[in-house]
């Protein structure tokens, strides 16, 4: 969003922030499902960093009592993000077996604890210092930087894995459609490695039409385009979300939290790649 290629973003200068949890402060006329003094949170993909939001009503969902609006705000993006690619488009069952790439971060993170409460066998690629991370997460890490990440794959699971979760993209794609078995599903959900439009058109042809010439699926998910063509199963998914974190069942692995105002230092923080969970942002009280 920051550098102007996220096809989502407005124009810059724009209001930054991917969702937020807060207060009401006032009510529109006609609105009935929420009052001043609520909790709610939001997928708001721009427009979070700031202390006051207007939007219509239907967009905000109720916050349980017993989740900190810092728990609740950590969820929002990455778990709901996880639990769509798996649930809605990646369709697991227990008992099979599934590779996530950027395994230590925000959506990776969330994704390992999501397959493990699904009872799937879970391989993590990430970095050797990033293990232990993995290893606490139910899932067992790759070291991407040993090898081709299919060989790695292959080496554990000779016959491939069910699913790959992808939110690495470029070269990366073609690596984990070989680590799936015949018939196995890649979902790829982002593309941090793709930058200008000829290699993203390459990297959505190698999902789709590579995958298929070699005897596996491929799809791409992305939360805002399936938000904005219909936000009722992303309500539906949070609620769910918010129930596994009432049940301790989910950890939202915040790595550190930031005042408001200090957004910039915790951009520079994400962008170093090194950040294992998430980052808040807080506002002041009033």
């Amino acid at each position: 969003m920051l550098d102007g290629s996220y096809i989502f973003a407005p124009r810059i200068p724009f209001v930054p922030g991917y969702e937020i949890a807060g207060v009401v402060d006032a009510v529109g006329p006609g609105v009935t499902s929420f009052r001043v003094g609520d909790r709610v949170a939001s997928l708001t993909v721009h427009g979070g960093f700031g202390e006051l939001l207007v939007r219509d009503a239907v967009h905000f969902s109720p916050i349980p009592d017993g989740i900190s609006d810092r728990d609740a705000a950590a969820v929002i993006l990455n778990y709901v993000t996880a639990y769509q690619a798996i649930h809605r488009v990646g369709k697991v069952k227990a008992g099979q077996t599934a590779l996530v790439t950027g395994a230590a971060g925000g959506v990776g993170t969330a994704a390992l604890q999501l397959l493990r409460i699904a009872g799937v066998k879970t391989y993590g690629a990430a970095s050797a210092s990033k293990h232990d991370t993995i290893r606490k997460l139910g899932a067992i890490p790759v070291d991407y930087k040993t090898g081709p990440l299919d060989r790695l794959v292959r080496n554990l699971e000779p016959n491939g894995v069910d699913l790959v979760l992808d939110g690495i993209g470029g070269p990366m794609i073609g690596q984990c459609i070989d680590a799936l078995r015949p018939r196995g599903h890649l979902v790829a959900y982002g593309f941090m490695a793709v930058s200008g439009l000829l290699a993203t058109l390459a990297m959505f042809a190698n999902i789709f039409l590579g995958s298929r010439l070699r005897g596996r699926r491929g799809s791409f998910y992305g939360i805002t385009a399936k938000y904005r063509s219909d936000p009722a199963p992303f309500r539906e998914d949070l609620a769910k979300v918010f129930a596994l974190l009432s049940e301790r069942k989910i950890d939202p692995m915040i790595t550190r939290a930031f005042p408001l105002l200090d957004a910039r230092k915790a951009l520079e923080l994400l962008a170093t790649g090194g950040v294992e969970g998430k980052i808040v942002l807080e506002a002041s009280a009033a």
